[in-house]
């Protein structure tokens, strides 16, 4: 038998032999010494070119762990003796090619894999503060770049950096890091994770959850990293597609678990907690909640002390700063939060509070920038929606209705043709205003539609 050549090979697509598909898994994980070493390169070549003159069933030995030294006399007889009915194409499936790059170290090839075994100690609020960096940032998704902080900007790279995980993971390693948890006991910090191991270009996914949006539970806020770039946005339990197929898992490394935030702090929901919870005399976590995000929001001069649990004078000033930064005025701008001034609050969304003597033109928060530009887009007509009626104008309304929290009851889409599920959640946002019978009907009017896009 001829010796095999040491040089590059590249594997065919369809070729099932072990050298083939040991290459194919290297390149589609994208693992830096495995890819780039000479030696890495020698070994797959020579399985290639062995795997070829023995035929592929035999070959199918010779699939090995990185860095094994390969003999050509040893490589022979390991094919020669390849008698454990594995079959080469078995092989390659339990160890499919994926383009998230495979666990990797940080900033890609050129980093270094942490030498730490153990799983780093965390919080909830450090995990989702970590999320809310690349959203402020709006980080570019990409499969191959690296962002400054070392993490790769897909999906499964996102996770890696809000979990603080010492390097790359990817959709089929991630689930190693945490511990599997029903839905119903989803808490900010937690993902959900679908990982499709036939073929994991198909589909495969992550997200954070960020906290409920509605009361029934079927809408959360998903912290995740998409094209074009990293977003947190109301959407439907557990995601748009392949939605039976996620699992909620919680991260090993918490130092604080649901008895630890179940004391004083506020659930993190974006499910109004009603006008009780508010107002003179109130005195609750509801309330530090609410001064905490105002803080968060460019309220911070409204407070020489707290935010607290006690309802004072500096929160009706603080709400009412944050409504007007909306556009709002008279008894929408009243200092007392209702569902519409929650929802834009626990979502990250709206205008922030302008600097003293400031415009509030200027202060869009980070995570509204996907909403319209410039002035509040003309009101198209009733002709354009209810039953039957298919077109742009029907989209625009369901994607604006899911950006600022209303997308409940959207299944699939939102779409260009008028459905039940596009009325109720008009519905749902109108009944948020606090109109009733038939200003509430679920079909949108110009005041509906001016203020869901103001």
């Amino acid at each position: 038998m001829t010796v095999p050549v040491f040089e590059e090979y590249e594997p065919a697509l369809d070729c099932p032999c072990a050298g083939c598909a040991q290459l194919r898994r290297e390149r589609g994980r994208g693992a830096g010494t495995r890819e780039g070493g000479p030696g890495a390169r020698r070994t797959l070549a020579l399985a290639a070119a062995v795997g070829l003159a023995w035929g592929c069933g035999g070959a199918a030995a010779l699939a090995q762990t990185p860095g094994d030294a390969v003999v050509p006399g040893t490589a022979a007889m390991a094919a020669g003796s390849a008698v454990s009915g594995r079959s080469a194409a078995t092989a390659a499936d339990q160890d499919p090619a994926t383009p998230q790059g495979g666990s990797g170290p940080l900033h890609g090839k050129t980093g270094k894999d942490s030498a730490s075994t153990a799983v780093p100690k965390t919080t909830r609020a450090e995990i989702i503060s970590r999320a809310k960096r690349w959203v402020s940032a709006q980080v570019p998704y990409s499969m191959t770049a690296y962002w400054s902080d070392g993490y790769r900007q897909d999906c499964s790279g996102y996770v890696s950096m809000a979990w603080n995980l010492p390097n790359n993971e990817w959709t089929g390693s991630l689930a190693g890091f945490g511990v599997k948890i029903e839905r119903a006991d989803l808490q900010p910090g937690d993902i959900l994770l679908f990982h499709n191991p036939a073929d994991p270009n198909k589909g495969s996914h992550v997200t954070i959850f960020g906290g409920w949006t509605d009361a029934s539970h079927t809408t959360y806020l998903a912290y995740e990293q998409t094209p074009p770039h990293t977003r947190a946005q109301a959407t439907p339990m557990a995601y748009w597609s392949n939605s039976d197929k996620y699992v909620p898992y919680r991260y090993k490394g918490l130092t604080e678990g649901a008895a630890d935030t179940a004391g004083a702090a506020a659930p993190a929901s974006a499910a109004f907690p009603g006008a009780a919870k508010f107002g003179p005399g109130a005195n609750d976590a509801y309330v530090t909640r609410l001064g905490e995000m105002l803080v968060a929001r460019g309220g911070k001069r409204f407070y020489s002390q707290g935010p607290g649990p006690r309802w004072g004078e500096s929160d009706r000033r603080a709400t009412q700063a944050f409504q007007r930064a909306q556009g709002w005025r008279g008894a929408e701008a009243d200092g007392l939060p209702g569902p519409a001034t929650w929802r834009l609050l626990t979502l990250g969304l709206g205008k922030d509070i302008p600097a003293a003597g400031g415009s509030a033109a200027h202060t869009a928060h980070p995570a509204a920038a996907q909403a319209p530009a410039g002035k509040v887009p003309a009101y198209p007509g009733s002709q354009f929606f209810g039953p039957g009626r298919s077109n742009a104008y029907v989209e625009r309304l369901g994607r604006q209705l899911v950006k600022k929290g209303y997308g409940t009851y959207y299944t699939t889409g939102p779409g260009r043709t008028w459905s039940e599920a596009d009325r109720r959640n008009v519905a749902a946002y109108q009944r948020a205003l606090g109109w009733r019978g038939s200003a509430a009907d679920g079909y949108p009017g110009p005041e509906t539609w001016r203020r869901l896009f103001a």
